[in-house]
């Protein structure tokens, strides 16, 4: 992610209620992008960002190809069923693999597709090595 849009993300989360940083997490962790990474349908970000950027992914049945598109509670977001049939899909699913997420998203296995619970919260992002106060004091200037 470039300056221009983390700048935008700080903004946003700068007009949310609630404290300044933890927003700015929040709204990082729930890009589309991130969310496939969670999910385990991707092993690295790069290549969440690649699957989602290739059309791979579907959110509420509808395909999106906008790795940095905010999912919202409610969303479903699963592998399309063209993508279902691609080499890399397929042996994840064969393989029997329980799909890993964090406790804001409800994943299915079986369908290769998660739902987001609830937004994630500050005890959620504890596997992220940031200091969210030094970003809000740079930014702030």
């Amino acid at each position: 992610m470039l300056e221009k849009q983390f700048r935008s993300y700080y903004n946003k989360a700068k007009k949310m209620q609630g404290v300044t940083g933890e927003n700015l997490l929040n709204l990082l962790e729930t890009r589309l992008d991130n969310v496939v990474f969670r999910l385990g349908l991707a092993s690295t970000r790069r290549q969440a960002r690649q699957v989602v950027r290739h059309g791979h992914i579907t959110v509420n049945g509808k395909r999106l190809d906008i790795p940095s598109a905010i999912v919202s509670v409610g969303d479903i977001v699963a592998v399309s069923e063209k993508a279902k049939s691609n080499a890399f899909f397929k042996g994840l699913s064969e393989s029997g693999t329980t799909l890993t997420a964090p406790a804001w998203i409800e994943a299915d296995a079986a369908n290769l597709s998660g739902k987001i619970v609830r937004l994630p919260e500050a005890a959620d992002l504890v596997d992220i090595p940031v200091d969210s106060q030094a970003i809000v004091e740079l930014y702030s200037r």
